[in-house]
């Protein structure tokens, strides 16, 4: 459909638009002060790993920086690339489950007893949620301590869509009593309904400026998903629309906003959660749809941004007129291996949605699901509900030959190759 050009609606806190529009031109850093990128030291990198796996000889001046470092980690340095986790998961104090509650036990200081969890564990990147959060300074320190702890630079991650799923905006530590010290974006649904990309595009640098303030390298936005379901209960205005060409224009255009300020994005939750009525936060949930059917609305929006997006995200909804394994999306060979990566032709960065979720976490256990998910052909597993027990489960797995090294080394160096791209290496 042709996009209509016009006035933004979106109203933002101490920011107006005609300043945002400038400021998109020019850069975050002649951003107003409230999105100035202030840029985080790099992590100091650690003397060599452990004795790396051999690998055909190629002359080391052609090598990249990120086949240079594969080369060199250990097999422990190489899967916690494969794992973004919650900062809990790295405390021996807590449960899975505590780890995992929405609200309550959150951790907002990096210890002594994490970073030796890290070091036993290491990860590839972790994800901040509002219960991380105390205070502005607080969230600085703390992201910072944790990149200085890790021995490979960490994807930062944030669930920062606008709207109901903001963790920073929506943060009652960035509040005050004249009000919200973010810019506010009441949904996607109203950025779409003024049928003006450049709207979508303010998003993306708005928000991936002040994330970049804290620290954050990648946003798990933009939101792909076509609402084509008006009784959906997880997507709604979450979604730009429910018109998939519409929604792809504005997802394209989210994501340049982003990649201006510097952050990854991720669209999201691939192959579409806009014709659901069921939630996987909570259970199992499927489509009815075949993959015809899918490829003419709801996979608009995700096939004609493959090439602009960093990552994929893989929903675990089920598909049963689809695949015939009857597994969630996020563990099928079929639909990733198969579909996204063989039909679709995407190469990029595959992660699942937070494998603590019901659907997967009260069907599979924490090592089973990282093992099919990464069988399947995904290369980050985002927050299992244990992490020491899918860690050792991938080890486990290697040396049963259920998995080969081949196929670690190949989501690794996705990893690494993308954190090259962001300049982290």
């Amino acid at each position: 459909m042709k996009m209509k050009k016009g006035k933004t609606s979106v109203k933002l806190f101490r920011i107006p638009a005609l300043v945002l529009g400038l400021a998109l031109l020019a850069g975050c850093a002649s951003a107003p002060a409230e999105t100035i990128i202030v840029a985080s030291p790099a992590p100091e990198q650690s003397a060599a790993a452990q004795t790396p796996a051999p690998t055909a000889e190629v002359p080391e001046e052609s090598l990249s920086k990120a086949e240079e470092l594969l080369r060199s980690m250990s097999l422990e340095e190489k899967l916690g690339q494969l794992f973004i986790i919650r900062p809990e998961s790295l405390s021996t104090e807590l449960t899975p489950q505590q780890a995992h509650d929405t609200t309550e036990y959150g951790v907002t200081e990096f210890t002594q007893d994490m970073a030796a969890q890290l070091e036993k564990y290491p990860a590839g990147g972790v994800a901040i949620f509002g219960k991380n959060i105390s205070s502005p300074e607080q969230l600085k320190d703390f992201v910072s301590a944790m990149q200085q702890a890790s021995s490979v630079p960490l994807l930062m991650g944030v669930d920062e869509e606008g709207g109901s799923v903001s963790r920073l905006a929506n943060s009652p530590a960035f509040r005050t009593e004249e009000g919200y010290v973010l810019p506010q974006f009441k949904s996607m649904a109203e950025i779409g309904a003024t049928g003006d990309t450049d709207a979508a595009r303010t998003v993306g640098f708005t928000i991936g400026c002040y994330l970049a303030e804290y620290g954050f390298n990648l946003d798990f936005a933009p939101v792909a998903d076509t609402n084509t379901n008006p009784d959906n209960v997880v997507i709604g205005d979450r979604a730009f629309g429910s018109d998939p060409e519409l929604v792809s224009q504005m997802v394209a255009a989210e994501l340049e906003g982003l990649h201006s300020a510097g952050v990854l994005g991720c669209i999201k939750h691939f192959p579409g959660h806009g014709d659901t009525v069921g939630d996987t936060h909570d259970g199992y949930v499927s489509i009815q749809k075949t993959w015809e059917e899918l490829l003419s609305a709801e996979l608009i929006p995700f096939i004609d941004n493959l090439d602009n997006t960093d990552m994929v995200m893989v929903a675990h909804i089920s598909l049963p007129n689809v695949t015939d394994d009857g597994l969630p999306a996020s563990l099928s060979g079929e639909l990733i291996r198969d579909r996204l990566r063989g039909e679709l032709g995407y190469d990029g960065v595959v992660i699942t949605d937070s494998l603590a979720m019901g659907a997967i976490a009260r069907e599979y256990s924490s090592a089973d699901c990282a093992v099919m998910a990464l069988d399947a052909g995904v290369d980050i597993l985002l927050m299992p509900e244990d992490y020491a027990a899918a860690f050792e489960g991938v080890v486990q797995a290697l040396e049963e030959g259920r998995l080969s090294l081949e196929r670690i080394d190949e989501s690794v160096r996705r990893v690494l190759e993308l954190k090259d791209r962001l300049g982290l290496l």
